[in-house]
C-alpha cells in the first residue's frame, strides 16, 4: 500500500521552562494511509517497510510525557482522539485512523480524549530505544542532553528514505 505524504503539516513546539520539545518540527501527516485501510497489520507494514519496526499497540498515556532518548511515531489505526502536543503550552489535535504523527524527541504528548476503541501503533528508529520522562523537578539537564544526542533517522516513516522528514530535520 503507497502512503499519502501529501497532507503533511510541520508543527513546532518550543522549550516551555518544563518541557524541552524541540528544534525539529513534529510531522502530522493526514490520512497517511485511507480511512478504511488504516489497520494495525497495515500500518505496521508501512512503518517496517521504511525502517522503523513497529514496537507496540496501545492508546496514549493521559499525562504530559515525553521520551529524550528516542523520537516516536504514532499510527492511528482505530476509534479517535484529541491529543495535546507539546505540553501544556502547546496546541490540541484531532486524530483518526489514518493519521501519522512523527515525534522529536523532547517533545511532549499525551491523550486528552478519546473513543473507547482508540488503538495506536507506535514505533521507533531502528537502534534508538525510550524513555519516559514527565517534566519533573531534576529531569534536566540531563534530558536536554540526551535529546542533543538523538540522531536524525535515515528514513521517513511514511515517506522511506526520500520522505518529508528528510528535508524538514536536515
Amino acid at each position: 500500500m503507497v502512503a499519502n505524504i501529501d497532507r503533511l503539516r510541520a508543527e513546532r513546539f518550543y522549550d516551555d521552562g518544563t518541557f524541552p520539545n524541540s528544534s525539529l518540527p513534529l510531522l502530522f501527516y493526514e490520512e497517511a494511509l485511507p480511512r478504511g485501510a488504516a489497520s494495525p497489520e497495515q500500518m505496521e507494514a508501512l512503518f517496517a517497510a521504511n525502517g522503523w519496526p513497529p514496537a507496540w499497540r496501545a492508546s496514549i498515556f493521559t499525562y504530559h510525557h515525553y521520551h529524550s532518548t528516542a523520537h516516536e511515531t504514532l499510527g492511528v489505526v482505530l476509534g479517535s482522539a484529541r491529543l495535546m502536543l507539546g505540553g501544556p503550552e502547546g496546541r490540541e489535535f484531532d486524530v483518526e485512523p489514518g493519521d501519522v504523527i512523527i515525534i522529536p524527541a523532547g517533545v511532549a504528548h499525551r491523550r486528552l480524549d478519546s473513543s473507547s476503541d482508540f488503538l495506536v501503533v507506535g514505533c521507533y528508529p531502528l537502534g534508538q530505544d525510550w524513555d519516559l520522562l514527565r517534566g519533573q523537578p531534576g529531569e534536566r539537564p540531563h534530558a536536554d542532553h540526551n535529546i542533543a544526542r538523538v540522531p536524525v533517522p535515515k528514513t521517513d516513516p511514511v515517506g522511506g528514505a526520500d520522505g518529508p522528514l528528510i528535508r524538514h530535520w536536515r
